[in-house]
């Protein structure tokens, strides 16, 4: 009995080490949800997948829904509440399998709906108007972008973006899900928020079914969001191991890809933790969890049976298997359960091939370092500001308070440009904005090293005041050393490339890894200087040039480039022709150090405008054909 404990408790560290410690999903869970709440008011985003549950393994998703406000739906007409912002659509449920429905217009006359409406309605043939879930996804068709599943995908699946209908109540077909007898788990306030924020509607159909392409299926995200959000660390771990099984062990067998998904683990673990007693999972006991879930699994493939969560009636597994491949999915599951000596089938993942070697923990501070792409672009608009203010005032941990504070500098360093100008600007307004915007910039220069920084020796520079945006770039550069992290060389969600340290970035995330986050993203966090196509406070030279940047992304420029780009602006107008020189050399210098396509199409632009003012239009075409050569390269990602 000791020595199961002991390989349990060894099994764990490693587990949390290779896959994250409490504190660590924790960070990822935050900073997704932080990302949530500043995305685009328009279409609420929530993000889902692994990487939205906290979790990072080998293959992990970043699923992102987004709630289409235009339409709202009703489980009947009685429920109906008007409003001037949103078409209601009612549920139809006749002829449809459970968990499915489609979506019924109130009104037979589509010329009292909006355009985008009436291109996704289609008609049966008793002349009632439905909406067509092939259609809704053909709205948001664009370049590179495919449809797959209930998804848009780029055409390399490195994202899956679902747009989503949504319903505010509990639907009644879930009702009896809210009262079943159950064990402790879900609490009675898990439940409460669970229902509180009903239910979504995924275009998709039962497959095989004459109305495939009129019926939506009845989503839970959010609920099963909060379910995984309520597990304690050994049940998440466990659930974290089944998909290591599935990606890194079961579909390596070609036939097997595709029988299995996600999904139906996290159903899977939600039988199995609401059936169970919370004190079995513990750490010292977690290699007896996971064989119990495997157990599970493997009876459910056997009888073709694991009944949806939420609605019973549903029978996921139904007609799912063939003899085949129930056979070989059996026989694969079965040798992992029976093995006696460890757990060193793990030697069979990727993920946890060194098992059981462990290996070296990395600190909190270097895990946030992988999302910093995920908060380094709020959006600033005013409901977001406030928002943010006021989920910081209540923020409860250090570490929250560090993200959200992070985020806040960041929305108010971008606030100012979404800020109409008044048409006459007399003396006093000229004097109310110039105090209203600076405020907004000092507070985002603790956004990150040097973007705040350059932000405001851009405004300083676009007033004319040319000796203290030197100052400004001369202590931006200063700061511009090379144990910075680049967030643009860093994780991304959308892209699967790793992020790596220079020494420099090793050592001092060493020395540092006992600091408080806040101050660790303040001080060695280099984001890019980004501006919105008709900001202010962009120097009047790129105006030009930035208009001409495809609307759909971002302006950004290199923090040390924008920096020597400032500097020869300043100096040129100061008629400072040494210094002037100087500047256009160290623009030239480190403009090959961009990283990113879209970082080094403005680095050549930068260089274009420098040689176009100076005379040598030789050298300025040469460095636009390149900028414009990448934006054409750009446009086909």
């Amino acid at each position: 009995m000791a020595t199961d404990k002991s390989e349990s408790l060894h099994l764990y560290k490693s587990l949390c080490q290779k896959i994250g410690s409490e504190q660590v999903v924790r960070v990822r869970r935050l900073t997704y949800t932080i990302g949530d709440i500043g995305s685009d008011s328009r279409l609420k985003q929530i993000s889902s997948g692994s990487k939205g549950e906290g979790l990072k393994t080998k293959g992990s998703d970043m699923d992102l829904m987004y709630i289409f406000p235009i339409i709202k739906v009703y489980e009947s007409a009685r429920d109906i509440v008007p409003s001037n912002m949103s078409y209601p659509v009612v549920m139809d449920t006749e002829d449809v399998s459970p968990c499915f429905t489609k979506l019924r217009l109130i009104f037979n006359d589509p010329n009292i709906y909006s355009k985008s409406i009436q291109k996704i309605v289609h008609i049966d043939s008793f002349g009632k108007y439905f909406l067509s879930n092939k259609l809704f996804k053909m709205l948001f068709l664009g370049p590179n972008v495919k449809i797959h599943g209930p998804c848009l995908s780029d055409h390399n699946d490195v994202f899956d973006i679902a747009f989503v209908l949504q319903c505010n109540q509990w639907i009644s077909t879930a009702q009896p899900w809210i009262t079943r007898s159950r064990g402790t788990w879900p609490s009675p306030d898990i439940i409460s928020k669970i229902t509180s924020c009903g239910v979504f509607f995924v275009p998709i159909g039962y497959k095989g079914s004459v109305n495939e392409e009129e019926e939506w299926r009845i989503s839970f995200s959010i609920a099963e969001k909060f379910l995984i959000f309520s597990f304690n660390h050994t049940q998440l771990l466990c659930y974290a191991l089944l998909k290591i099984v599935l990606k890194e062990i079961v579909e390596k067998q070609e036939d097997l890809k595709g029988l299995l998904c996600s999904y139906f683990l996290k159903t899977l673990m939600f039988w199995i933790i609401e059936e169970s007693h919370t004190y079995t999972w513990r750490p010292d006991n977690i290699i007896s969890c996971f064989k119990a879930c495997l157990q599970r699994l493997i009876y459910c493939i056997q009888y073709s049976t694991l009944l949806h969560y939420f609605v019973p009636d549903n029978n996921l597994f139904y007609l799912r298997f063939n003899s085949l491949s129930k056979h070989k999915l059996i026989s694969i599951l079965d040798t992992l359960y029976q093995q006696q000596q460890g757990f060193h089938w793990l030697a069979l993942s990727e993920t946890l091939s060194d098992y059981p070697r462990l290996t070296n923990h990395s600190s909190i501070n270097e895990h946030i370092m992988e999302y910093i792409e995920v908060l380094k672009r709020p959006d600033p608009r005013n409901e977001h500001k406030v928002l943010l203010c006021h989920m910081l005032h209540y923020s409860r941990t250090d570490l929250s308070v560090g993200l959200f504070t992070f985020f806040f500098a960041n929305a108010l360093k971008n606030f100012p440009e979404t800020q109409q100008k008044p048409y006459k600007l007399n003396n006093k307004v000229q004097y109310y904005k110039y105090k209203y915007d600076i405020s907004h910039l000092l507070i985002g220069v603790q956004s990150d090293a040097v973007s705040g920084w350059m932000k405001l020796a851009s405004y300083f520079y676009v007033k004319k005041n040319y000796k203290t945006a030197l100052l400004l770039t001369d202590y931006s550069l200063w700061k511009c050393t090379d144990e910075k992290i680049d967030s643009s060389v860093v994780y991304n969600p959308f892209r699967k490339a790793k992020m790596y340290w220079n020494q420099n970035q090793e050592y001092v995330m060493k020395l540092t890894k006992h600091w408080k986050l806040y101050t660790v993203l303040k001080m060695l966090v280099l984001q890019g200087i980004t501006f919105t196509i008709e900001s202010p406070f962009i120097p009047p030279e790129l105006q030009m040039e930035v208009a001409k940047f495809p609307v759909q992304f971002s302006c950004e420029f290199p923090p040390k480039q924008f920096a020597h780009f400032l500097h020869f602006l300043c100096y040129f107008h100061l008629h400072d022709l040494t210094s002037c020189t100087y500047a256009l050399h160290q623009l030239e210098q480190t403009s090959s150090e961009c990283h990113r396509i879209g970082t080094r199409i403005y680095a050549f632009i930068c260089l274009g405008i420098a040689y176009q003012m100076i005379g040598d239009t030789s050298l300025s075409r040469q460095q636009f054909y390149l900028a414009d050569h990448m934006r054409q390269k750009l446009g086909h990602y």
